[in-house]
């Protein structure tokens, strides 16, 4: 097929937007004056088509870009792009509102329009539609990013907000980038073979700027000068294309002009938009445009079909072209002979000179095999003689006859063709047949196989499961050693206090022991004291003695202050008996909370032991668990040899697919058994897994539980130790604390008693002396005057003795309970006291 190729101009049309809001709060006039639909007033431009303010979207698409998709799918390249300065309504031209029926631009209806063109079309055409989406932004390429509108809609979108755009002076969302959206589309004739491909460049180049009214800085500044320069390219592209004379296109000085270069002056049907502002205020950069738009508008592009020949087509092609080029030979042949002869000085006859008639003859036989001549063409007349055309008849017929004999070869030929035919439908049936057989054979292993790796999969996560037991079982045998480790410490600081505990409870029953011996004593001497003072008071209330009146009031009186004495000593016993009561029951309670506080720990070692029988029958299930994945690995290795063994017949059917069927049965009913094994051996496997499964779940949830209660034992059991450790501290700072306030009250006790009986006593020893020396020498004066008898001389002895007697016993009583107190004391008490 012969390529179609035809000259045409860029198709130019302009665009004029309304006033925006802006610029009619500014007092812009409205400048352009129109002429018609292809002309603008004022210094007139003529274009394809030039678009008024209430333009529809709709109407420009059907003027401009509808004629085009149909030349895209008919095999041509095709370009749209719009032009213009900053916020001339390009991207509005192009793409508009993606979604909105009225006011979605020139994009998204060619994608609606390819495809409802795709679905009114042949049947037999198989269509590949690529889309790609990028962006010329400073200078570089960037990618902005299928079969229906829907999903091209969704690329466009994502295109556009991948975009680069900003806010200057002129446009709230100015592209900062050139936008090139390209649909490519190959469609294939299934019947004939025969391939198309068109490319469709969709693009919407960035606004020329002026700094002074865009008010662009910073990076907006150097995008700013990256547009400018790409545009500047660009104008002088079409500059160098429209004067026709340059021998060389500046395709290269930019990315943008290098892609579009097959759109300006190449292989493409090129429409270009130059979108204008009316506003008075832009009316320098609009006379720019529209004559960019002039200039752009003398452009010529060649435009040709894309087709993709098949290899028959080629091969005719080359045929033809190689039967021409003999023929070509040939002539040029028969005209170097002929040269030759007139340069050797023959005179060549007309009938056999080569005329240009002829050549063109031979040309017109090349293109038909049928001897077709123009009207214009002269004829040409051929003489020969008779015997030449008798000759020439009797060759005919010799070929007619050739011919017929060939004529019933080929029918031979043919039918055994068509026997032969018939025998490869059969063998093509049951190679098909045997293909299928194969082909179940391969699903049927893949199957296997990937069952095979699913079971591995699981045995795997098994056995990660396992080791991930094992660790736990291992970190709780630690934290059990540790915890025993730590119970061991605490029994045996435990049984340390308990020892000190019995060594102070003895020493506490022996100073009872001992204070209760002391306290008898003291109650027998003084029950014998004062029997004693009774007994003397008996005697003297008869008047058995009869004493002087002084020695009888003096007697009288030291015996009043000793009875007060004795009386407030009796006192001070009594307090110092009470407050020993009361450390005798604050000892109790000390006690009495030591025991609960052993029976709380006993009970926290009973956990501790149930706990730790708990852990011995975790390891026993461990050990199970270890055995049956042992059990699971032999299993998974049988399983593995039986899916090798598989494997080898079912290679070797694949390889062997050509064979005839019935050779693949044997090994098709072998396989089948197998498969059936295979599928209990994996149901059984599969069962047990879940069981282990569950059973590991279980258990896991079972050590949770359990590690859970330990932890919260542990703390109780934290809790416990540490109230018992603070009872303890309490417990022993308020013994020490009060046995030495109790230690100190007695010193002071002891101290204040100390020195007032040795006051009393020194004052009761001086008296005594007194007492005595008086006595002994009244009484001797008297017996030594009166001569009085012995009983009276004996009494007195009696009193005197008994005198004596009164003050051993103050000083033993006073002795042993200081003794009681302190023992070290006996030596310095007697030390003070000695009586004569």
């Amino acid at each position: 097929m012969a390529d179609v190729t035809s000259e045409c101009n860029i198709k130019v049309l302009c665009r004029f937007r309304p006033l925006n809001q802006s610029e009619i709060l500014r007092g812009d006039q409205f400048i352009p004056k129109f002429q018609g639909d292809d002309s603008v007033n004022g210094r007139s431009y003529v274009f394809d088509r030039v678009f008024p303010t209430n333009t529809t979207q709709e109407q420009v698409y059907n003027a401009c870009a509808k004629q085009i998709v149909k030349d895209v799918l008919g095999g041509y390249n095709g370009t749209i792009f719009a032009y213009g300065q900053t916020a001339s309504g390009k991207t509005h031209t192009m793409e508009g509102k993606l979604h909105d029926p009225n006011q979605m631009g020139i994009i998204p209806r060619i994608a609606e329009d390819i495809f409802n063109h795709i679905f009114g079309m042949d049947e037999n055409l198989e269509f590949h539609i690529k889309v790609s989406y990028f962006e010329v932004y400073m200078d570089k390429i960037r990618d902005l990013l299928d079969g229906y509108p829907d999903e091209v809609m969704d690329v466009i979108d994502e295109g556009k907000n991948n975009r680069h755009v900003a806010v200057t002076n002129m446009n709230e969302h100015s592209s900062r980038s050139h936008s090139i959206f390209l649909i490519n589309i190959k469609q294939e004739h299934t019947e004939t073979e025969q391939k198309l491909c068109g490319k469709l460049y969709l693009v919407d180049l960035a606004g020329s700027e002026k700094v002074s009214k865009t008010g662009a800085a910073g990076a907006v500044l150097d995008e700013a000068k990256n547009i400018n320069k790409s545009l500047s390219a660009l104008g002088n592209v079409i500059s160098a294309l429209a004067e026709g004379t340059k021998t060389h296109v500046p395709y290269r000085d930019s990315k943008m002009t290098r892609i579009l270069q097959d759109s300006l002056g190449g292989n493409c049907r090129t429409t270009m938009f130059i979108c204008c502002s009316p506003s008075s205020y832009n009316d320098a950069e609009t006379k720019s445009t529209l004559m960019f738009g002039q200039r752009a508008k003398t452009i010529r592009n060649t435009a040709s079909v894309n087709l993709e020949l098949t290899a028959d087509q080629w091969k005719r092609k080359y045929e033809k072209e190689k039967e021409k080029n003999k023929t070509m030979k040939e002539t040029i042949q028969r005209l170097e002979a002929e040269l030759n002869r007139w340069r050797n000085g023959e005179n060549v006859p007309e009938t056999e000179r080569t005329t240009a008639d002829v050549v063109r003859l031979e040309s017109v036989e090349e293109r038909s095999p049928v001897m077709i001549l123009d009207n214009d063409t002269s004829s040409i007349v051929v003489r020969i003689s008779e015997e030449e055309r008798q000759k020439y008849e009797e060759e005919i017929r010799k070929l007619y006859k050739q011919l017929d004999d060939k004529d019933d070869e080929i029918n031979l030929q043919c039918q055994l063709v068509e026997k032969l035919k018939e025998q490869m439908l059969d063998q093509d049936e049951l190679l098909a047949s045997s293909r299928g057989d194969g082909d179940k054979v391969q699903a049927e292993l893949g199957r296997l196989q990937v069952e095979s790796s699913c079971a591995k999969t699981e045995v795997k996560e098994v056995l990660q499961a396992l080791e991930e037991l094992a660790i736990n079982y291992d970190q709780k045998s630690q934290e059990v050693e540790e915890k025993g480790l730590q119970n061991q410490l605490l029994a045996d600081q435990l049984a340390q206090k308990m020892a000190s505990l019995m060594e102070l409870e003895a020493e506490l029953s022996h100073m009872q022991e001992v204070s209760g011996q002391q306290r008898k004593r003291i109650a027998d001497v003084l029950n014998g004291l004062m029997r004693d003072l009774s007994e003397f008071s008996t005697i003297v209330g008869n008047g058995e003695i009869k004493l002087p009146v002084e020695i009888s009031g003096a007697i009288e009186e030291e015996f009043t202050v000793a009875r007060l004495y004795i009386s407030k000593i009796k006192s001070e016993v009594k307090s110092m008996v009470k407050r020993c009561r009361q450390l005798e029951n604050l000892q109790l309670e000390c006690h009495r909370k030591m025991e609960e506080t052993g029976r709380e720990l006993s009970s926290c070692q009973l956990l501790i032991s149930q706990h730790e029988a708990k852990i011995r029958s975790l390891t026993e299930y461990m050990q199970s668990v270890e055995l049956k994945k042992r059990m699971l690995e032999e299993s998974h290795d049988s399983l593995s040899e039986e899916l090798a063994k598989l494997q080898d017949p079912g290679n070797t059917s694949l390889y062997t697919c050509n064979t005839p069927v019935h050779t693949l049965h044997p090994h098709i009913s072998q396989a089948v058994p197998r498969q059936q094994g295979e599928e209990s051996h994996r149901g059984l496997h599969h069962m047990q897994m879940a069981r282990l499964r569950d059973e590991i779940n279980e258990k896991q949830r079972i050590i949770d539980d359990l590690t859970d209660h330990n932890q919260k034992l542990q703390i109780e059991l934290a809790q416990v130790l540490a109230d018992f450790d603070r009872l303890k501290s309490v417990d022993s700072s308020k013994s020490e604390r009060f046995l030495h306030e109790r230690h100190e009250q007695t010193k002071q006790d002891l101290k204040g008693l100390e020195e007032t009986v040795a006051r009393e006593l020194q004052t009761l020893h001086n008296l005594r002396k007194l007492f005595v020396q008086d006595l002994t020498s009244r009484v001797k004066k008297r017996c030594l005057k009166e001569k009085k008898s012995e009983s009276y001389v004996n009494v007195c002895a009696r009193v005197m003795q008994y005198s004596q007697r009164c003050c051993h016993v103050l000083s033993d009583w006073f002795l042993a309970v200081l003794l009681w107190h302190e023992p070290k004391e006996e030596e310095r008490f007697h030390s003070i006291f000695t009586f004569e």
